[in-house]
Parts: C-alpha cells; sequence; structure tokens
C-alpha cells in the first residue's frame, strides 16, 4: 500500500528538486533537533544524486550512449521512515526506471537490481541486501536462490516471479 515515486521531464538545465524530506523550515528548535536525531542531515537527495552518478557510470562502462537532453527529476514516497520497508531503495528504484525511459536503455533485471545495491552500498554506505531490490526491480512476489555458486558464476541469483493466483 506504499509506494515511491519519480517524474523526470526534459529541461534546459539538469535539476533535482526537493521533497518534503529535503525541507529546510522547521517549526522550532526542538523540530530541527528531533528531525536529524531520526533522519540524519540528508534526505532524498543525495538517493537522486547517487542513482543518477551510478546510472551514468554503468552506461560509460558498458559503452551505452546517452543522448545530451537534461532534466528535472522529483520524488514523492508515501513509505513510511525508519520502519524498514526498503523506502530508500524504492525511491532508488523509481530514479533508476525513470533513467532508463528518459534515456532508452535497457538493463537486464538481475543486474539492475545489482545496480541499486551498489547505490545504496557503495555510493551511500547503507547496509542493504538484494531481497528488497529484486522484488522492487521484479515488481512483485519473486522467488530467490542466492546461491554462492550462482553468484560467482553469473553475478546475481536465481530469480523467478511467483504469481500470487497460483499459491
Amino acid at each position: 500500500n506504499f509506494s515511491a515515486r519519480v517524474t523526470l521531464y526534459e529541461s534546459p538545465e539538469l535539476e533535482i528538486v526537493p521533497s518534503h524530506r529535503d525541507g529546510s523550515t522547521f517549526n522550532s528548535i526542538a523540530a530541527l533537533y528531533d528531525d536529524v536525531r531520526l533522519f540524519g542531515y540528508y534526505g532524498g537527495i543525495r538517493l537522486l544524486k547517487s542513482a543518477i552518478k551510478t546510472f551514468y557510470g554503468y552506461c560509460l562502462e558498458h559503452e551505452i550512449e546517452l543522448h545530451d537532453r537534461n532534466f528535472t527529476i522529483r520524488y514523492d514516497s508515501d513509505i513510511p521512515n525508519l520502519v524498514g520497508l526498503a523506502g530508500s531503495s524504492a525511491i532508488i528504484t523509481a530514479t533508476m526506471r525513470a533513467l532508463l525511459a528518459f534515456y532508452g536503455v535497457t538493463i537486464a533485471k538481475p543486474q539492475l537490481a545489482n545496480l541499486i545495491r551498489a547505490v545504496e552500498n557503495r555510493e551511500l554506505g547503507i547496509s542493504a541486501g538484494l531481497q528488497d531490490r529484486v522484488a522492487q526491480v521484479y515488481q512483485g512476489m519473486v522467488y530467490m536462490d542466492f546461491d554462492k555458486s550462482l553468484f560467482d558464476k553469473q553475478g546475481f541469483g536465481l530469480y523467478e516471479p511467483l504469481h500470487p493466483a497460483k499459491l
């Protein structure tokens, strides 16, 4: 019942528009204190910036040519903070989907899940496994086998979408 949404549209400059979680207006000094204590000094803009950087780096590494048009990007999420519902990965996943559509790029689902995890692990230092990312990329229930030999051989596990009506 929760979701993260990213809107991306062409614009003269590349712009990241802040969301309510990126605000710098508070009702009081106590409100600022509580906000920083709970959420740290960073909002969601860092998620978008790191996802964009990682996407661009992936395209460079894989010699995927991108057009040179700029865009404006904004995000919104109703996923509650700090309750373990993978809100940050949902925002990153939505960002990746928007970038893929804008640039007309295709990345296979298993590699996309790995790329999203890399944004969190390498770029942001967030400890994250693959389960939430795989479910978000496949957009539903997925059988996941994270056997080490599979990872060693192909760089990802075995992922098979499951259809709830067949359970």
